[in-house]
């Protein structure tokens, strides 16, 4: 009896050791749990990449070869290292994917819009990952017509995504592209919505998006070469595979094509754009057999897009306009000569987009780094749509019938959920048809938005947008992440997000750096962020990050970075230039490798790309592109912890380009910050396609943030 109360005690203490150190394990933070575990070391294969006398020596180039058994071994290697790093955070991670799914309502239909005598939405079911598809003739009261439900359609797909879903004139027929790799090369399938089935007449290799003919029986698409580029449009006949016909080809690398439809329904577009010029051919949209017909020829600068209504063409250009402006031709005189204004340039109010109607036009405007819609022609003089904040992003929703007199629009700020809207023209009366539904306990007062501007150290006004939770206390340093893009002359408005409350109601700021590259205070905010002005984006975000920290809103133990794609760029870039300012950075497929990248014309994007980063076979474009490429710019310092993300099948910025920069990194660190990557092997650029399962990677994220300020709870 004695010998067996002696093992039972054993057995106990030993036992309650193991409990000890998994609790110890499971409290233990990022940053102690990273001492602990030994980061994987990727084989240094000296590579020399030579060009205008410059050597760069790259130990890691051979991570490029993504069918390599020892690449997947490393990349499955980074993923469990991050594992063990994250481990003492896997509960929290989980329930923070639960809190971020329990705010999305279960079942959820979008605002229906009316084409062509149907009303169409997009419905979730509870229990769901994709979205069901559907239509009513006539009435919301009529009865509903499944067009597509995508979850039968992914059911054994680890990624399935639809685009580009296309009905015919006669509502008998969609069209719509399918990517089950999430290299954003698609199939075309054609469904007969009267039977329910499935043409076996597919198209492989184009972009998913697709135009029909008025013959119902004709459509317009793009397909895509080795790199990804769609450089070529056909036409078919979509009951005889032999029909197919190559009606236009680029020849210029640096431009892609596509098709589109307008308003009228008259024509189809074919359109060739680069970066900084564009060039449209139009086909009747009764004859589709006609060969094309050139609008007004490409000339380097010139960029311009067209619409029709009304026997008119519409074309918004930058012709003697950098803000743009709005112009009009006939049908039968569409050269640059005959084009006449309509809408005269603003040097103060940035163009970018505009709706036709037969009364009137709704255009999208940015006045004072705020997007706005503009009514001409519906009543005496031009007005603006009117919006209780200050802050906001109102933008043109989809509006198919051309006779209405009710527009519909989209609105959001950093404390309101998306929301549907239809502006009633005659009575003035803004009606709202759906705000997004956010379960729980959510109330925008229980938050505050303000817009703040920032000096850059070159005097440019530089404006952020701010929210926070009302209940923060506001007189002491706080947690703030802070979000950048700054590329493309895309702008990142403020604008709500229900995943972002997960930060908010745990008391971390959340802002958004305005900063140049983008087109947020006009054409002239993405010109000098762009090319050989670029570290303009970079100084931008340094600056406010600094501002923060000098006005005592936080301090660089508590401030966080994030961004994504051009703004992992921005991450990477900031992070070699001031990584003392923070605590930590999340770099979403990031694009740290942009020298040798650009240098390389068989990778997707990069020949297209020339006007926007510089072609680096030039040698002033080469050495500018080199002085902030991240990956060659990796010195000895200590840097933050940095997560980086990637995904196996990214088609936009390679896997490879994160996976070098980790370990480089890694090699360079002088600190004790973890630097983790984690690399999805089912997914591209854009995550998971499910509905919820793409929140596992937001969820990973914010855990990584939010341990770092001491608010993983």
């Amino acid at each position: 009896m004695k010998r067996y109360s002696i093992l039972f005690i054993l057995l106990g203490s030993l036992l309650l050791l193991f409990q000890c150190k998994d609790a110890k394990n499971k409290d233990m933070n990022i940053l102690d749990k990273a001492q602990e575990v030994t980061a994987p070391q990727a084989a240094q294969k000296d590579t020399i990449l030579a060009k205008h006398n410059d050597e760069r020596h790259d130990p890691y180039y051979w991570l490029n070869e993504r069918t390599a058994p020892d690449v997947k071994a490393h990349l499955e290697a980074e993923n469990r290292y991050l594992d063990s790093v994250m481990s003492g955070l896997q509960g929290f991670q989980d329930s923070l994917f639960e809190e971020i799914k329990s705010r999305i309502a279960p079942n959820d239909t979008s605002a229906p819009y009316l084409k062509n005598g149907y009303y169409y939405y997009v419905k979730y079911e509870e229990g769901l990952e994709h979205p069901i598809y559907a239509r009513k003739k006539g009435s919301l009261d009529a009865e509903e017509e499944i067009i597509l439900d995508v979850n039968e359609l992914a059911d054994g797909y680890a990624y399935y995504q639809v685009t580009g879903l296309s009905v015919s004139p006669d509502n008998q027929w969609l069209a719509y592209g399918v990517d089950t790799l999430s290299r954003r090369i698609y199939t075309i399938y054609f469904k007969d919505l009267k039977s329910g089935k499935t043409l076996e007449t597919t198209i492989q290799n184009t972009t998913g998006q697709t135009s029909w003919a008025n013959d119902n029986t004709t459509v317009f698409f793009s397909r895509k070469d080795a790199t990804l580029r769609p450089f070529q449009i056909w036409r078919q006949n979509i009951h005889d595979e032999q029909s197919i016909h190559l009606v236009y080809e680029e020849k210029d690398p640096t431009f892609v094509c596509y098709v589109d439809k307008s308003k009228s329904n008259k024509y189809i577009f074919i359109a060739s754009s680069a970066t900084k010029t564009s060039e449209y051919r139009i086909v009747p949209a009764d004859t589709p057999d006609r060969e094309p017909i050139l609008f007004h020829s490409r000339e380097r600068g010139l960029e311009y897009d067209i619409d029709h209504l009304d026997n008119t063409f519409y074309i918004l250009t930058n012709w003697e306009a950098e803000n743009f402006q709005i112009m009009t031709c006939e049908e039968q005189a569409t050269g640059k000569t005959n084009w006449e204004e309509k809408i005269a340039h603003r040097e103060d109010i940035l163009i970018q987009d505009v709706e036709l109607f037969e009364g009137g036009l709704a255009v999208s405007e940015r006045v004072k780094g705020i997007s706005k819609i503009a009514l001409y022609d519906w009543k005496d003089d031009p007005f603006y749509i009117d919006f209780e904040e200050d802050a906001y992003t109102s933008y043109i929703g989809v509006n198919e019938e051309k006779d209405s007199r009710v527009i519909r629009i989209q609105y959001t700020s950093m404390t309101t959920p998306m929301s549907s809207m239809d502006y009633h023209v005659d009575s003035g009366r803004l009606e709202l048809i759906k705000e997004q539904d956010v379960r729980g306990s959510f109330s925008k007062d229980n938050y505050f938005s303000e817009r703040i501007i920032v000096t850059a150290r070159d005097g440019e006004q530089v404006p952020v947008s701010l929210v926070y939770h009302k209940d923060l206390d506001r007189s002491s340093p706080q947690p703030l992440l802070l979000y950048g893009y700054g590329s493309y002359g895309y702008s990142i408005d403020p604008y709500f997000s229900h995943v972002r409350l997960s930060l908010l109601d745990r008391g971390v700021m959340f802002a958004i750096a305005h900063i140049r590259g983008g087109e947020e205070m006009g054409r002239k905010w993405y010109e000098d962020g762009k090319l050989m002005n670029k570290k303009n984006t970079f100084t931008d975000f340094i600056d406010v990050a600094s501002h923060f920290i000098e006005n005592n809103d936080t301090e660089s133990d508590q401030l966080l970075a994030m961004g994504g794609s051009a703004g992992g760029l921005l991450m990477g870039a900031v992070v070699n230039m001031r990584p003392d300012l923070f605590r930590g950075i999340v770099a979403a497929v990031p694009f740290v490798d942009v020298l040798t990248t650009m240098l390389d014309e068989t990778i997707p994007l990069t020949t297209g790309e020339y006007d926007e980063w510089g072609n680096p076979n030039e040698k002033d474009a080469y050495e500018y592109i080199k002085s902030y490429s991240p990956y060659d710019n990796i010195t000895d310092q200590e840097y933050p912890a940095i997560l980086a993300t990637t995904g196996l099948h990214d088609s936009q910025v390679q896997y490879w380009e994160p996976a070098k920069w980790v370990a480089r990194l890694r090699d360079h660190q002088q600190g004790t910050a973890p630097i983790l990557l984690y690399t999805n092997m089912d997914t591209g650029h854009g995550g998971a396609s499910g509905r919820f399962e793409r929140y596992k990677d937001t969820a990973r994220e914010y855990a990584f943030l939010l341990d770092l300020v001491g608010k993983a709870q």
